[in-house]
């Protein structure tokens, strides 16, 4: 039986999943959410962002307002109503606030987080987004530190794959689709055991450790 589907594409119980997972994000963790862009498809039915941008560089995972860094929200009843107006966008949680987010690679990520399980380290959230990227979820205020925190380890911060997004970013969550067949995935999901977020300079040896391997590998080809 073919599903029932609204106008624009996307399989209404999708829709529905997207509303249920931005009122948990803020009811059960209390972070600010904010609806953003979201994937829709042209006559052809080929994927294109609601933002009709022919260039546009993050199809489906972006804000769609200039003023979007005031209308995030952690009222899961604010979330509902924003959802309800628009089912179909994607969960945008601004960084800086109550958390921020290493960026690194998928291949560095997965490295560094086998490292960190075995060295028993504190570990928050993990999400995995399409594009083969990792963002490990920290206290807010890693940006400002992290450059000198790599001096420290002796990694020049501009030799490594790895990035902070603190305040006036954001990081898509699940189960935002942002590329055709690609949804953001909790590699390690929001839990009881994981509300307390670990500081930066906890996760970063492990993570520069697996960055800079990266980087010598690259190097080496």
């Amino acid at each position: 039986m073919q599903r029932v589907r609204d106008s624009i594409g996307v399989p209404r119980q999708f829709t529905g999943q997207l509303l249920d997972a931005a009122v948990r994000y803020a009811e059960e963790r209390h972070w600010d959410v904010l609806p953003g862009s979201w994937l829709e498809t042209d006559a052809s039915g080929a994927p294109r962002c609601s933002c009709e941008s022919a260039g546009c560089a993050a199809p489906g995972a972006h804000p769609t307002r200039p003023d979007w860094a005031v209308r995030g929200s952690g009222s899961a009843p604010a979330v509902r109503r924003m959802w309800q107006k628009q089912p179909e966008s994607s969960i945008l949680l601004p960084t800086g606030r109550s958390f921020d987010a290493v960026d690194v690679s998928e291949d560095a990520g997965c490295l560094a987080l086998a490292r960190m399980e075995r060295m028993n380290l504190p570990l928050g959230p993990v999400l995995g987004a399409p594009g083969c990227r990792l963002y490990f979820l920290v206290l807010p205020g890693a940006g400002a530190k992290v450059p000198q925190l790599l001096r420290g380890l002796g990694w020049p911060p501009e030799s490594l794959d790895l990035s902070v997004l603190g305040e006036g970013g954001w990081v898509v969550a699940p189960p935002t689709r942002t590329s055709p067949g690609g949804c953001v995935q909790w590699v390690r999901p929001p839990s009881q055991a994981n509300r307390w977020l670990p500081d930066a300079e906890e996760l970063l040896s492990p993570l520069a450790y697996a960055c800079g391997r990266e980087a010598a590998a690259a190097r080496a080809r």
